[in-house]
């Protein structure tokens, strides 16, 4: 570091001239002191703010004098750079682990998630400076999903030092993505003001949200947007037979799709039923499936978690990456029965995704909603288990809700849960929204409900994860549905961080009074954070209907 200025010529005395070479020390001090100033200012924000401090004070390129941008920046940075070494260790877990199958699979899934993770990320620095920053909180919350799936799935097969001290590693991993994470609502929420930043609330804070506090009647409870009116023509077609330009398996439409397009790659698939297992790759992007309706376009599988390395992910019989999937008039199911527990029927980590007129069929876990941003219109759900589930911001319009039979030891008592949201942490801005919805039971259901209501009892969801969020406004709820409402995941787990919600519920199951403590009616002032407008940014990415 140069003087800015040449030194006076007046005579100096021994103290100056000792202190003069010092200057360029001194100053460099001062610039270090007042950016780690800065740093714990927007430090404070996050769950970990020790770790983000001491992450952020070493970083190479933040200036003296540091926007909240370039923390936040730097932040993301951090997370991705440190992924590269977490990804590395799994790596050695896998080349380690030969003859071993489970902890082989749980490696190979931990290097896919791991690249899903890697390739979120790597959009943030874009939209940041842009002032986009729903999308980089969707994006940077996506990326923490899938590190925290990549532990999960090393804990099941924890045996060796390798393993543990990667699962060691992961865990600091999350913490730093965290950090980054909850920079976002802090700047979204107090701007350049690092002094008043604060770690994210959720409602059962008390905190609704500063642009969403409008009222149910004046946001509307039904959103024309959805499923496009216009589509282009089919530019693949598959049908049963083959013959006439079809392709023989929707698998082979979608590898004819272009990767990265901008443009709907329309598939239409003729009535049938295909039995395969579908993969839509993160590359794969704008692709549409249109069937002939549901019931007539069946897509079929009975993958399980019974079987030999295979994880709740991979169970799905249709598992969507590519962002902008479309489908409508089609049913997607698992056939594994209820006796064979995990078994995936739809898995969608699509960013910006419409399915209308989609039927799913399954029993425990039928409809992973994994991550990101997701809309389903005019839908029928039905399963046992959690069978409405993941970790997603999801808007479920019009849809038939409908638990099926488990008749597995029914005589000894059998739980259903509709819902079992996975949110890990209060930055992600994820959860289940269901407006104008119908949940019951299919009829074969309610004649066993009838016999004995002790026995069968459902509940609209349970805490998978610490900060499970779903909410239910405006349903018709029926009769099978406990007065309790909600039910529990294990003892007082989540209970103090969960958010579940109802807003004029309807319906024999629709009572509030017997509710449990630890739920909330939602206050009709606040009920507008749950519209389409709002908690998924609908009206900004979604086709209007005709």
């Amino acid at each position: 570091m140069q003087l800015l200025s040449p030194l006076p010529q007046s005579p100096q005395s021994p103290l100056m001239a000792s202190l003069l070479p010092m200057i360029p020390l001194l100053s460099l001090l001062f610039h270090t002191v007042a950016s780690t100033s800065v740093i714990e200012q927007a430090c404070k924000a996050t769950r970990f703010p020790d770790s983000c401090v001491s992450s952020l004070a070493h970083f190479p390129s933040l200036p003296a004098n540091a926007t909240p941008t370039d923390l936040i920046l730097a932040a993301m940075s951090v997370s991705a750079q440190n992924q590269k070494t977490a990804l590395s260790m799994v790596r050695d877990v896998l080349e380690a682990s030969a003859g071993n199958p489970n902890r082989t699979n749980a490696a190979e899934s931990c290097i896919e998630h791991m690249g899903y993770s890697e390739r979120r990320l790597a959009r943030v620095a874009d939209v940041v400076p842009l002032g986009r920053i729903k999308d980089a909180r969707t994006w940077v919350g996506a990326a923490l999903l899938y590190q925290d799936g990549c532990f999960g799935g090393l804990k099941y097969v924890n045996g060796t030092k390798l393993v543990d001290d990667t699962m060691s590693f992961l865990v600091s991993l999350t913490h730093l993505t965290s950090n980054a994470l909850s920079m976002l609502p802090a700047y979204e929420r107090f701007g350049n003001d690092t002094s008043a930043w604060a770690p994210p609330q959720t409602e059962r804070d008390g905190y609704w949200g500063d642009d969403a506090a409008a009222g149910w009647s004046d946001q509307g409870s039904s959103f024309s947007g959805g499923f496009p009116s216009d589509l282009p023509p089919p530019k693949a077609k598959v049908c049963k037979d083959g013959g006439d330009g079809c392709y023989r398996t929707v698998q082979e439409a979608v590898n004819a799709a272009p990767d990265n397009g901008t443009e709907r790659f329309v598939i239409y698939i003729k009535e049938g039923v295909y039995k395969e297992t579908v993969r839509i790759p993160f590359e794969k992007t704008n692709v549409v499936f249109l069937g002939d309706g549901m019931g007539k376009t069946i897509i079929t599988g009975s993958l399980n978690v019974g079987m030999v390395g295979i994880s709740t992910f991979n169970t799905a019989t249709v598992g969507v990456d590519g962002d902008r999937f479309m489908a409508k008039g089609l049913t997607i199911e698992n056939t594994a029965g209820p006796d064979a527990h995990q078994a995936v029927a739809f898995r969608s980590d699509s960013d910006l995704s419409v399915l209308e007129e989609v039927e799913f069929l399954g029993h425990q876990d039928t409809l992973y909603v994994h991550g990101l941003r997701q809309f389903y219109k005019s839908c029928r759900i039905a399963g046992t288990v959690d069978f409405i589930f993941g970790n997603a911001a999801a808007v479920f319009q019009d849809c038939v809700i409908l638990v099926q039979p488990r008749q597995v030891n029914p005589e000894k008592g059998e739980t259903n849960t509709v819902t079992a949201h996975g949110r890990t942490d209060p930055g992600q801005a994820t959860g289940f929204v269901f407006h104008n919805c119908t949940v019951n039971g299919t009829a074969e259901y309610i004649a066993l409900y009838r016999q004995n209501p002790k026995v069968h009892q459902t509940y609209l969801g349970r805490p998978w994860k610490e900060y499970s969020r779903t909410v239910f406004i405006g349903c018709n709820l029926g009769e099978v549905i406990r007065p309790e409402g909600w039910t529990i995941w294990s003892g007082d787990f989540a209970l103090k961080t969960l958010f579940y919600g109802e807003f004029e519920s309807t319906g024999p199951g629709g009572n509030a009074t017997g509710r449990v403590a630890w739920s909330n009616q939602v206050p009709a002032a606040h009920v507008g954070i749950y519209s389409v407008r709002n908690f998924i940014q609908g009206d900004q990415w979604m086709p209007v209907s005709a």
